[in-house]
């Protein structure tokens, strides 16, 4: 099963790029998305070339705002919405597809902000997901994917001196919440396969970062430690374009 992760910063927007195209020739099996700034409804008929592909989204009740989908071929045996929680249910941010061997989840965690005025929220939604994932691996493995807004290590973002503990992103608080799902037997795909490689998945769209390669590995895979022995191939698809980010994938078996 190849599945592709993309923060598509607005569907509407994408789909009149080539991202009709670029998925049309990666032929993924899942496709899951973040930021798509759109309801259910406008995701559907935003992705309707896609006619392979059973669509299931989620919307912030702000209207244009956050916004999470997931497209597979393989219809699910349930989808669900959300992580239970009131305080982080409103918007539209998980989305959980389960299937015979694992469960499925896409992610936009929140952004900190460029003020940092989000980062104690984030502190306490990264808690609260990690819980609703670890209730998840009770069943059946997890593998969940999206915008996970940090670089885990140095090695994730071009400019890591300039950055720590100044800038959303890298903050120390945001790297303990990846340190907690990682040390929680959530493994990180790409650096499974690639401990040393140097890709990024996000640009800003100033200073023409992405042309300088001046960028930042904030999309993830995290795969329960269990299920790691099903993965074939992690990537970043750094040549494709249509948003600030870019793909990211797994193959498994």
């Amino acid at each position: 099963m190849k599945i592709l992760s993309f923060n598509v910063n607005g569907i509407r927007a994408v789909v009149g790029k080539t991202f009709i195209e670029d998925m049309q020739a990666q032929d993924p099996d899942v496709i899951c998305l973040q930021e798509t700034k759109a309801t259910p409804e406008q995701v559907a008929a935003a992705v309707a070339p896609l006619s392979a592909y059973h669509v299931f989204a989620n919307s912030a009740e702000r209207k244009g705002y956050s916004g999470t989908a997931i497209l597979t071929k393989v219809a699910p045996i349930s989808v669900t919405y959300d992580i239970g929680m009131p305080d982080h249910d409103s918007e539209g941010r998980v989305i959980c597809a389960e299937f015979d061997s694992f469960y499925l989840v896409t992610v936009y965690v929140p952004n900190s902000g460029s003020e940092l005025l989000r980062l104690g929220y984030r502190q306490t939604w990264d808690a609260a997901f990690l819980a609703y994932l670890k209730n998840l691996e009770n069943s059946k493995p997890v593998v969940v994917c999206g915008d996970f807004n940090v670089a885990h290590r140095a090695i994730d973002l071009a400019r890591p001196k300039e950055n720590y503990n100044k800038a959303a992103g890298y903050m120390q608080e945001e790297i303990d919440g990846m340190n907690s799902f990682t040390s929680s037997g959530l493994l990180d795909s790409f650096r499974t396969m690639h401990p040393e490689a140097v890709k990024y998945s996000w640009w800003s769209y100033r200073a023409g970062a992405r042309e300088k390669n001046v960028g930042w590995r904030i999309d993830y895979f995290l795969i329960s430690e269990a299920f790691v022995p099903q993965l074939q191939e992690a990537f970043i698809l750094n040549e494709v374009f249509g948003s600030d980010h870019c793909p990211v994938g797994v193959v498994l078996a």
